[in-house]
């Protein structure tokens, strides 16, 4: 698998690979009365192209089914079904234009000051990649387990 994410990505130009950060959001997920908070992206044409590459190179070692063991746990910890079942429906549901929710995480707040925050006007900026990386998930689909890193160039 990590050599047709290489070959995919030695025939993409990753210098045209741009997001487009255009609002601070939140997720209700976890503990109550706080969010999740993230930088939201729209993701360019360029990414979106990549992305479906990338699909289409790794589909020969992607099944369905997963288990809890493929999860990076904590001891003692567990992954919950709610994250089983986003992993198992991640390909078709969170895939491609108007589905991908790129985001960077920033942390969590108390629901309020998120809605405060997001009230606030946002300038618009560009992020670029600095590189692409397959990671171990945790619970609540957190990458947890840096595997393998290809930098973009510059």
């Amino acid at each position: 698998m990590y050599e047709a994410v290489r070959l995919t990505l030695a025939a993409t130009d990753a210098s045209r690979l741009s997001y487009r950060a255009v609002a601070i959001g939140h997720a209700d997920r976890g503990v109550p009365g706080q969010g999740l908070a993230g930088i939201l992206l729209r993701p360019g044409p360029q990414v979106l192209g990549l992305q479906a590459a990338l699909l289409d190179a790794i589909a020969p070692f992607t099944e369905s089914g997963g288990t809890a063991a493929a999860f990076v746990t904590d001891p003692g910890g567990s992954i919950s079904r709610s994250t089983l079942d986003w992993v198992e429906s991640y390909v078709p549901d969170q895939i491609g234009p108007d589905r991908y929710t790129a985001h960077i995480t920033v942390g969590f707040a108390t629901l309020d000051d998120l809605r405060a925050i997001e009230a606030e006007p946002f300038d618009a900026f560009t992020v670029r990649p600095s590189a692409v990386a397959v990671h171990q998930l945790g619970d609540s689909g957190a990458a947890r387990r840096l595997l393998r890193t290809w930098p973009t160039p510059d």
